[in-house]
């Protein structure tokens, strides 16, 4: 059969697709393409250097990650969040967040919380990290933030916290994490929250990771200036 042929046309439309999909999403969260963008298709297709095929499987993977919205009589554009919804979010992250950071300190193993460990060391390598122009962390496991929320091994929370939203706010939280100081910043609170969690002090945890995610709400709310 075609599909099990790895040289095989459908193979080879899916690994296309593959592509593009990463490509158009890095260009999403990087702001590239920033909030409210309006994408064509034929625009795109020569942009990536694909046909439509592959270019429409890929939109339709990045609309059910809630980074592209397709709006009626106007097309396809990159989602974007109003002031005032990106601020509820963040004060509902502030709370899940802080409770699934106690939780990991409570429930992860020796191993998880090395493997978080080492998942900082790499981000320090970073080159804009280390510029402080920027803190860019790659989806699922790659992401600190990610990785806290599974250690919780909470599932409502997993589910709460990594469901529809958790692609477009971290596309929010790349785009915001680009304010002049604030990537060693949040590298810091990072480490402060690391060290609570291997120590098992789940209401140490709690405390930096509610403060480290409140510093980034008042961030964004110091540039868009929300009327509420």
């Amino acid at each position: 059969m075609l599909d099990s042929d790895s040289e095989s046309p459908v193979s080879d439309s899916r690994t296309l697709a593959d592509r593009v999909f990463a490509r158009l999403q890095d260009d999403i969260v990087l702001g590239v393409l920033p909030p409210g963008t309006k994408l064509g298709e034929t625009e795109l297709a020569s942009r990536y250097g694909v046909s439509r095929g592959p270019l429409r499987e890929a939109i339709r993977r990045l609309e059910s990650r809630k980074l592209l919205e397709r709006v009626p009589h106007v097309g396809t554009r990159v989602a974007s969040l109003n002031a005032a919804a990106l601020i509820e979010i963040y004060r509902v992250r502030e709370a899940l967040e802080g409770m699934a950071a106690r939780l990991a300190a409570e429930q992860m193993s020796d191993d998880e919380v090395a493997g978080l460990r080492a998942l900082l060391t790499q981000h320090e390598q970073q080159q804009d990290l280390k510029e402080d122009t920027a803190y860019f962390q790659r989806e699922g496991d790659l992401d600190f933030h990610y990785r806290v929320i599974q250690g919780s091994h909470n599932q409502t929370l997993i589910h709460l916290l990594i469901g529809e939203i958790y692609h477009l706010v971290r596309m929010y939280r790349y785009q915001f994490s680009t304010t002049a100081n604030r990537p060693q910043k949040a590298l810091a609170e990072h480490r402060r929250i690391i060290e609570a969690i291997e120590a098992r002090d789940g209401e140490m945890a709690e405390l930096l990771m509610r403060r480290h995610i409140g510093r980034a709400r008042e961030n964004i709310e110091s540039q868009v200036k929300p009327s509420l």
